[in-house]
């Protein structure tokens, strides 16, 4: 009965039970977080990853190929409608660049297109990067594998359409058809947009390869790529890991009929195959209408679970025997030390109660109690010999820490005399450099001697106590019998005057209000926490004392935004002085306005993110190659004027490098403010719109065009606008009313005035002039 009291018994005992108690409670918690809702969870997932399938084939696969198609059809290197002139036979040069134009991007996106067709309807031409140009490409038995897309567009009143995937010969005019390139989906644009009843003069096709969608399939489910299949709304198949049935109908099958027939944009749902469990998931492209499709076995799930289950059974029963070993092993080791400090109590010990000799506890408590007895009388000794006590105590008065019964008890720690317990203020000290250990030295050296000095004054005498604090702070309550600011001059002359710190460090001192209770002390700490935060914005004053800067704290007015704008124009119209001068009067305001520092500090900082956003706007090289973090910068400055300086000299050297290569770009600016204008002709083309699309300021662009085109912005866009007008009078087959609106005019009688200035007759006779030439060749 003796052993099972002891300690090692009561340590064994409790391990064990600790151990079994929290190993049962582990697996307790992973059975319930592993198996509810488990086959929910893993449909949820199923699904997110087919949407994550769905966007990356629409990003990679479907929205480049129609970014190529609009890249072929607003290239302005060639002209695409050369077949639908009737002088197309002497251009031979003209189509080998049409064709070397479509061959390239073929060549440029290898991994995802196998081949561009251009095929003019009227015309019957069909020009292709791989076969060539072909006359009559409507007849033959070759036209099969065009006829899908060109009869699919001819009866359609859209004008693009995706084809189901079909296989095609690795050359159609080739006898040897063994040979296939593999499967291919294309993709068809109308060429200008094609009316409802009737057919674009130019189709656009590119054959897509099936592999590039199965692909990405393939490397985003690796698991259920056999059990993956993508769908046209009509049920045939684009994508299948079975290459035999792309193209084939699969409506046949229950759960692709379900998909098919779903309003749903995604979902899943349980279906039974052949006599099996199926989780089915499904999710709808955006772009062509298709759905992706995957049906995998529920037996998989549940294989799963049931691995869990065993893992987590065998984990629990393996931690079971190591926490009962462990528990051993760790109530010996835990009972040693017990055991070796029961010997030395019964050692040193002269007479122990014969009941504590058998308990070790109780003789441990007994141990204790006698030694708290023998400490009990070092206390007071070990408190008044403690700096570290002393400094903590201060820390807490500035903290308001204590109560009165509280500080009471533990002010004779501090050693102020008696005398001078009747006024307090608390002054901080502000170096700019870090407090080490020789400047600490130094500084309680100049402490003591002003206390020296104080106890000397005949008139006035004083007690300095100084703390160290964290951002290179330092605290000082002043103790005198009499409010007198001339002691606190005195003491700031010194602290500054550096003296006893050779270095002569920029200090800042800041005065709190002179309170009657040490109590009271943190309010004259605020205070002074509070002027210190303007000295940043007052560098020329290194006392800081005025009253009233404290009713800036509270306050919650904001400068007027034009300021920040003024600075962001400046930037902007590369006006680096007046952009300076911005900044100037900013800084005056914030000196001289009721601001609070937050709020002086959150401007400033304002200005600074203003000037970031345009370097990288005008993708400032300096800027981006030495990784530069101009806010760091600006949290290292030390006051209001060191910002103005770095900041005005951060601009000079960004227009200097900008003046330089706006000389570069004066041509490419151009280029790009010329091509803007010929694809945005229907849209507002402001000065100020276009200059900025292309980084430069209004005014340089306004001039670059002047002297290298020879006409104003102005001239230049009109006559972009009106030639194009033109044109389209010319096709006839639009109002005046729409050709105004297409060309960028707000209304149609500014579009009449300025086309008959410019060509010396109303828009409505030139269209008249144009229809009755066209009468007089047809008849002719």
């Amino acid at each position: 009965m003796k052993k099972w009291n002891s300690v090692l018994a009561n340590l064994a005992i409790s391990h064990v039970a600790a151990v079994f108690v929290v190993v049962m409670l582990l697996s307790s918690v992973f059975y319930i977080i592993l198996t509810k809702n488990y086959k929910e969870e893993l449909l949820s997932k199923n699904q997110i990853r087919m949407k994550n399938t769905v966007q990356t084939i629409e990003t990679a696969v479907l929205k480049r190929v129609q970014q190529i198609h609009l890249d072929i059809s607003l290239d302005k290197s060639v002209n695409l409608h050369l077949f639908t002139e009737s002088s197309y036979d002497s251009h031979h040069s003209e189509v080998i660049e049409i064709k070397e134009l479509i061959q390239s991007k073929v060549t440029n996106n290898s991994d995802l297109v196998h081949a561009i067709h251009l095929y003019y309807p009227n015309q019957r031409i069909m020009l292709s990067s791989s076969q060539g140009l072909r006359f009559d490409a409507d007849k033959g038995s070759k036209f099969v594998y065009f006829e899908e897309w060109v009869n699919g567009m001819r009866t359609s009143n859209k004008n693009s359409l995706w084809t189901k995937a079909r296989l095609v010969p690795q050359d159609i005019y080739s006898n040897l058809h063994d040979t296939y390139a593999g499967e291919i989906v294309t993709y068809v644009h109308s060429s200008p947009v094609q009316s409802s009843d009737q057919l674009s003069e130019l189709l656009i096709a590119i054959d897509v390869k099936e592999s590039a969608i199965s692909s990405i399939v393939k490397d985003i489910l690796p698991a259920d790529y056999q059990n993956t299949l993508i769908l046209n709304s009509s049920g045939a198949t684009i994508s299948d890991t079975a290459k035999g049935s792309i193209g084939v109908l699969r409506d046949h099958d229950t759960g692709i009929q379900k998909v098919l027939m779903s309003k749903s944009e995604s979902g899943g749902f349980l279906e039974t195959i052949h006599h099996t469990d199926y989780i089915a998931s499904y999710h709808t492209f955006k772009t062509t209408g298709w759905k992706i499709y995957s049906a995998v076995p529920v037996s998989t799930f549940y294989e799963l679970s049931n691995s869990n289950l065993k893992l987590i059974i065998g984990i629990s029963l393996f931690a079971t025997l190591i926490g009962f070993v462990l528990s051993v092993i760790l109530a010996f080791v835990s009972y040693h030390p017990i055991k070796r400090t029961v010997m030395k109590i019964k050692h040193l010990t002269d007479h122990p109660p014969d009941l504590l000799v058998t308990n070790e506890i109780r003789l441990i408590d007994y141990a204790f109690d006698e030694l708290t007895n023998k400490v009990s009388s070092l206390e007071d000794t070990i408190l008044t010999n403690s700096p570290v006590i002393k400094h903590n105590i201060v820390l807490n008065m500035l903290r308001n820490s204590y109560s009165s019964e509280e500080l009471a008890e533990i002010i004779s720690i501090l050693s102020i005399p008696t005398t001078l317990c009747a006024h307090y203020c608390c002054l901080l000290v502000s170096i700019d450099e870090a407090v080490t250990a020789k400047s600490s030295l130094l500084f309680c050296h100049l402490m003591n001697t002003l206390n020296i000095e104080a106890f000397q004054e005949p008139l006035h005498k004083y007690h300095v106590i100084s703390a160290e604090l964290t951002n290179n702070k330092i605290a000082i309550i002043v103790c005198t019998d009499i409010q007198n600011n001339q002691i606190l001059d005195r003491i700031s002359s010194r602290i500054i005057s550096g003296r006893e710190d050779q270095r002569n460090q920029n200090r800042k001192v800041s005065w709190g209000s002179w309170v009657t209770e040490l109590t009271d002390i943190h309010i004259s700490y605020n205070e002074a926490e509070v002027l210190m935060k303007y000295g940043y914005f007052l560098p020329r004053q290194s006392i800081l004392k005025d009253r009233k800067i404290l009713d800036r704290q509270n306050s919650h007015d904001e400068v007027s935004q034009s300021l920040f704008s003024q600075f962001r124009d400046k930037l902007q119209a590369r006006q680096a002085p007046l952009a300076v001068d911005s900044v100037d009067w900013l800084i005056q305001v914030l000196q001289e306005g009721n601001y609070s520092a937050h709020y002086c500090h959150f401007a400033l900082a304002n200005i600074v993110f203003i000037y970031c956003d345009y370097l990288k706007c005008t993708r400032y090289k300096s800027f981006t190659d030495e990784k530069t973090d101009l806010y760091q910068q600006y949290l290292q400055i030390k006051n209001v004027e060191e910002f103005r300086d770095w900041l005005a000299d951060s601009i000079a050297v960004f227009m200097n490098e900008m003046e330089k290569r706006s000389s570069e770009r004066a041509v490419a600016s151009i280029e790009l403010a010329k091509q803007y204008i010929e694809v945005h002709l229907s849209e507002d083309l402001s000065l100020d719109i276009v200059a900025a699309k292309v980084f430069i300021s209004p005014k340089y662009m306004s001039r670059l065009f002047k002297e290298e085109l020879g006409v104003t912005f102005t001239e230049y866009v009109t006559s972009k606008r009106l030639e194009k007008a033109k044109t389209m009078i010319e096709r006839n087959n639009m109002t005046i009313e729409q050709i105004a609106s297409t060309v960028g005019y707000g209304t149609s009688a500014y579009f009449i005035k300025k086309f008959k200035e410019t060509y010396g007759c109303t828009p409505g006779y030139y269209m008249r002039s144009m229809a009755e030439h066209n009468s007089e060749t047809k008849l002719a």
